[in-house]
């Protein structure tokens, strides 16, 4: 548990990282929403990542260079694949179908995505075996 309040404590610093992105490029700069929505996730998933190894899964981050770059990969594949796809799916159903504001939209895909993005990290990202230990 104290490990899920932690993935939800990153995962808040990383909703106000997406959030900001967003309105910056929506607001301020113009971009097309799906297109912000992308870049808005894809520098949380970053976030987020970086986050998750210093500091929930700690205990399992990769010691080497290899080990980080084949966490980092897993953690795109998986954690931001679903982010990408589910953020870009559940903002432009919302915004289309039902008139709610990017932003809103937003918060409410990011809701969406949390829990299989945990269970992802914490089952296939940073699971704990010997040979990551070894990386």
């Amino acid at each position: 548990m104290g490990r899920f309040i932690k993935f939800n404590a990153v995962g808040l610093l990383g909703f106000a990282v997406q959030m900001g992105v967003l309105a910056i490029l929506v607001d301020s700069c113009r971009w097309p929403y799906v297109w912000a929505t992308l870049t808005a996730v894809e520098t949380a998933v970053l976030h987020n990542f970086l986050w998750h190894r210093r500091w929930t899964w700690r205990d399992r981050a990769a010691r080497s260079l290899r080990g980080f770059l084949k966490q980092l990969a897993r953690f795109h594949l998986l954690n931001g694949s679903t982010s990408l796809l589910g953020n870009a799916v559940t903002v432009a159903l919302l915004v289309e179908s039902f008139h709610l504001s990017v932003l809103t939209a937003g918060a409410l895909a990011v809701g969406v995505c949390t829990v299989a993005n945990f269970l992802w990290a914490h089952l296939v990202v940073f699971r704990s075996q010997p040979s990551l230990e070894a990386d």
